[in-house]
């Protein structure tokens, strides 16, 4: 496939990484010559040093032979000129980035289509979703719902204390009657490479483990795991921005006590008019003396979505110190991720990596529905929906020729999610979620084609 991609910022670049491994046929544009010399010198990338929302620039680019154009610079409006002048000289496809939410929660109002845009993405919604999910599942560090939660996706570090630490995965399964839920993907302690887990894998102590559960698993996964589902009333955010701003809008609409802390005077102000139910506190958040005076210790969790990554993690910390039980950072940079074990964060999110996830889903090949990379390692999951050409309609799970590196989690029917074993028999119109680490994902891209 032949990617444009516009912006050699940390988004550009990461997606211009992960499909020229894919041995797509990649050319990067960016106006600063600096942000080319990654892609340049280290990837097997085109690059043009010019600007994207210039004709002569995308001639130079070839967008007229591109299967997508990807604009996903700093500037919404250099990414929407960009989608619409590359549609207009023949390209395929168009995805642009956006940074004003009011686009996308009055998407009624607007067909982007009509103007050359066949998507577009905001990294602030799908950071700010992420976050409420999280509040919502407290006592995980990662979560994700498919289909409208009928099927969840869910991560957790195990406690010493659970009750299949040294069990297989077969012999977890036996914990409780019935199964609820499927390992998809574990993190061994110390590593960022994952392991697609098998009947006699065994489970360690602090490994990161990731499930597939249905609506009425989640309870069984808190006892399992060994964590507990923290009781989180009170909150407080640090940022006004537009996560900050989305976060607690949907937070406080939801019934919890909501306190945001903006150092700036008038965005302060304005959050207040806006946030009728939201109590805007117009101090420094850095300030551990001025957030104690406001209940910093009676929170049940903290939230740092300011444009600072380090000043996040270091609020996030203070916060720890305090005996808050929940935290959580935006980072912009996706080497923190390395330290998270380490950092003592409870969750890391990053902002531009769930932009690309979103963006992959468009370039996979086969029905595929959703896509989510896990943080900073090697696997994918994968929501494929079930056509009828797809070649595993019809057959028995254990009956088909799947790779070792990668398991089915789970099967949504007719919006019911379920934890198919290997009699379950693959229908039309199946959604199936399928975790794959990167070297089996062409193999299982053409079973369902």
């Amino acid at each position: 496939m032949k990617i444009v991609i516009a912006g050699a910022g940390e988004v550009g670049l990461h997606l211009s990484k992960m499909l020229s491994y894919e041995a797509h046929d990649i050319t990067l544009i960016d106006n600063n010559e600096v942000n080319l010399k990654d892609g340049e010198n280290y990837l097997d990338i085109k690059v043009v040093n010019g600007d994207s929302s210039s004709p002569s620039t995308l001639d130079k680019a070839n967008v007229s032979n591109a299967d997508l154009v990807i604009g996903v610079t700093a500037s919404e409006s250099i990414n929407f000129f960009t989608c619409i002048l590359s549609k207009k000289l023949g390209a395929k496809r168009t995805i642009a980035r956006l940074t004003n939410t009011e686009f996308l929660e009055n998407g009624n109002k607007f067909d982007f289509s009509t103007i050359g845009i066949d998507e577009v993405i905001s990294p602030e919604n799908l950071a700010a979703d992420e976050v409420k999910l999280l509040v919502n599942n407290s006592g995980f560090t990662n979560s994700h719902d498919f289909e409208n939660g009928a099927l969840k996706m869910m991560a957790a570090k195990i406690q010493n204390d659970a009750p299949f630490v040294g069990k297989t995965v077969m012999e977890a399964a036996s914990v409780f009657p019935g199964i609820k839920f499927m390992p998809i993907a574990i993190e061994r302690s110390g590593s960022h490479n994952a392991t697609i887990p098998r009947g006699n894998t065994v489970f360690k102590k602090d490994d990161h483990v990731y499930f597939i559960t249905c609506r009425d698993g989640i309870d069984e996964l808190y006892n399992l795991m060994g964590t507990k589902k923290d009781k989180i009333e009170k909150i407080m955010i640090l940022g006004g921005g537009r996560v900050g701003f989305k976060v607690a809008k949907e937070l406080s609409n939801d019934g919890y006590s909501v306190k945001l802390v903006e150092i700036n005077p008038d965005k302060a102000e304005h959050i207040a008019n806006s946030l009728s139910n939201v109590l805007v506190l117009n101090i420094d958040g850095t300030r551990v003396d001025l957030l104690s005076e406001e209940s910093l210790e009676e929170m049940d969790a903290f939230i740092a979505t300011t444009g600072d990554s380090q000043k996040n993690i270091m609020s996030c910390l203070m916060a720890k110190s305090k005996n808050i039980g929940r935290t959580i950072a935006i980072v912009d940079n996706t080497d923190y991720f390395e330290l998270s074990e380490s950092i003592g964060v409870d969750t890391l999110i990053n902002k531009k990596l769930l932009a690309a996830n979103q963006i992959f889903r468009f370039i996979r090949k086969g029905n595929i529905l959703e896509l989510n990379k896990l943080n900073n390692m090697n696997v994918e999951v994968l929501e494929f929906l079930i056509s009828k050409e797809s070649k595993v309609k019809g057959k028995k799970i254990k009956d088909i020729d799947f790779p070792r590196s990668a398991i089915i989690g789970g099967v949504i029917r007719d919006g019911v999610g379920k934890i198919a074993l290997g009699d379950f028999v693959i229908k039309k119109g199946d959604r199936i979620l399928v975790c794959s680490l990167y070297n089996a994902i062409n193999k299982v891209e053409k079973l369902f084609l």
